[in-house]
């Protein structure tokens, strides 16, 4: 499968963020997505990334909230299986759960690898005027990985929060909201716009 450097990274972003690389047999694995169905809009952009390995429209489905046994909506896409998932599986996921490889760096090859990721995961907090790019509950080790590649790819200066039941978050100050706002827009889903930072005067 030939995929452009741009859609292996926006992959990768998938894979950070909310995606799941599901195994299917041995050696291969699919990319399945989901999201809230008002979001729809945006699980259809990502689709739209990788014509290659999705075919279709997101289906709209119900499940019920284990916690408080209401019934919600969400939208959902799975990919073809492939052996490039595969291998993206051994490496994201080597004991089953989803860690953060100690080489992650060389895989954030174009920033729309960040874009999706924080679509996926990020927050602009508008009174404080700052970003987090939330982990979850990874290890330290994994979220000083994430911190440095961060900082190197997309020269964005951030440090690590322990945010306890939320896990590990990334933080990124108002001075680098400028920068962030930049990559989200080349990349722009009007659906996810609350999340780009306002620049102030």
């Amino acid at each position: 499968m030939n995929l452009t450097k741009k859609q292996k990274s926006a992959i990768i972003g998938m894979i950070l963020g909310d995606g799941y690389l599901q195994p299917t047999g041995a050696k291969n694995a699919r990319l399945r997505l989901e999201h809230k169905a008002d979001h729809n809009d945006y699980l259809k952009w990502k689709v739209g990334l990788l014509p290659k390995l999705f075919q279709g429209s997101p289906k709209i489905l119900e499940r019920i909230h284990p916690l408080t046994k209401k019934k919600y909506r969400y939208a959902r896409q799975q990919s073809h299986a492939s052996p490039f998932l595969g291998k993206l599986r051994k490496l994201f996921y080597s004991d089953g759960k989803k860690h953060i490889p100690e080489n992650l760096e060389k895989f954030l090859r174009d920033d729309i690898a960040f874009a999706v990721w924080f679509y996926d995961d990020g927050y602009y907090y508008a009174r404080d005027k700052c970003s987090y790019l939330y982990l979850g509950r990874i290890s330290y080790f994994e979220a000083e990985i994430v911190k440095k590649a961060i900082y190197k790819k997309f020269a964005l200066i951030n440090k690590i929060l322990d945010k306890k039941k939320k896990g590990f978050a990334i933080y990124f100050s108002p001075s680098e909201n400028k920068k962030i706002k930049l990559i989200l827009e080349k990349y722009y889903v009007p659906i996810m716009a609350y999340k780009i930072p306002f620049l102030t005067p």
